[in-house]
């Protein structure tokens, strides 16, 4: 960038009053796009307040650069270290629920944290398939639906599922158990009815990974890292909004403590068994095998889409912030 050809406004006496406008002032001078200049100053105003109010130090400023450091350097191709720090500050949830939001009036199903172990690598499967292979797992029955707010099936559906191992680790944590080859998770497709079906294992409670700059920080602020026992599941269609939710097993010991705050009361679930001979005959299983079953409900992009930016402009204007919506994000009203 040749800063002859920038025009930049002049910078005087920076003081600790006046370094926030200044900042404002060179990042807007030029006049990058709306969204950009929005979120920028309000990110810079809430370092520097951040920074005021807390009377930072040098030695705590440095402290942080080298967390965030060692958190990027501990990020690998199957462990995102940023997006479990996202999680147990509570930040991942929050921007879940802020751009997907669901009408749970409308029965809705409500989405959670991706977490840091979803791949692309999980091999497509038909109803009925086993997605786990771990002899030591509990098996487990699961059948679900797809509908819309409705109540009408939604065919065509691609639905992303995932899960640990009984010993409570993701196949990509333990690559020598199953040769590389993805274990713990597939990907299905809902049938004309709605509905998918498939064999996995009971969900165990796990430890997040703690031997990182993340796992540090819990430790400092006295947390403990377990997850509840959960099925991690996830919808993509055309026309329907994305969904990104878990299944929890209702009564686990980490329900109501979930190191990522993950946790919903419309996602916690009960395991049955199966008891009728006709089930069992149909899917192929004992009885008294262990059972999981859940409709889930998807909103269409334009309902999910209209709901964000009613809930953008109300909590904006209660914020005394005026907004206008451009490309379904909020930029200030300057008109």
């Amino acid at each position: 960038m040749d800063p002859s050809a920038i025009s930049i406004p002049p910078l005087k006496n920076l003081t600790t009053e006046n370094i926030t406008e200044n900042v404002h002032l060179i990042n807007t001078h030029n006049k990058p796009s709306p969204r950009l200049s929005y979120v920028l100053e309000r990110l810079v105003t809430h370092l520097h307040d951040f920074a005021r109010e807390t009377r930072l130090s040098t030695q705590e400023w440095m402290e942080g650069i080298q967390f965030l450091t060692k958190t990027g350097q501990t990020c690998t191709d199957v462990r995102q270290e940023f997006i479990l720090l996202s999680d147990i500050l509570g930040l991942s949830l929050l921007v879940d629920s802020m751009d997907h939001p669901k009408p749970t009036h409308l029965g809705a199903t409500e989405g959670t944290v991706l977490g840091p172990f979803h791949t692309h690598e999980a091999h497509h499967m038909s109803n009925g398939a086993s997605m786990s292979h771990d002899p030591e797992g509990e098996p487990l029955l699961v059948i679900c639906t797809v509908k819309d707010t409705a109540g009408n099936p939604i065919r065509g559906i691609k639905i992303d599922l995932w899960e640990t191992d009984s010993t409570g680790h993701y196949d990509v944590q333990r690559p020598e158990v199953n040769h590389g080859e993805p274990d713990g998770r597939c990907v299905m497709t809902s049938d004309e009815k709605g509905c998918f079906w498939f064999k996995a294992i009971v969900p165990v409670s796990y430890p997040i990974p703690h031997d990182g700059p993340v796992g540090q920080l819990l430790l400092k602020l006295k947390r403990h890292p377990w997850r509840p026992a959960h099925l991690h599941a996830m919808f993509n269609g055309a026309g329907w909004d994305p969904l990104i939710t878990a299944l929890y097993i209702r009564g686990d010991p980490y329900e109501t403590t979930d190191a990522v705050f993950g946790v919903k009361d419309s996602l916690i679930v009960d395991i049955e068994t199966v008891t009728d001979e006709n089930m069992a005959r149909e899917y192929g299983v004992d009885i008294g095998h262990k059972l999981l079953t859940y409709d889930f409900v998807l909103v269409s992009e334009e309902e999910s889409r209209k709901l964000r930016e009613q809930q953008a402009t109300e909590a904006l204007e209660k914020l005394g912030r005026r907004v206008k919506i451009v490309e379904g994000l909020p930029v200030p009203d300057l008109d």
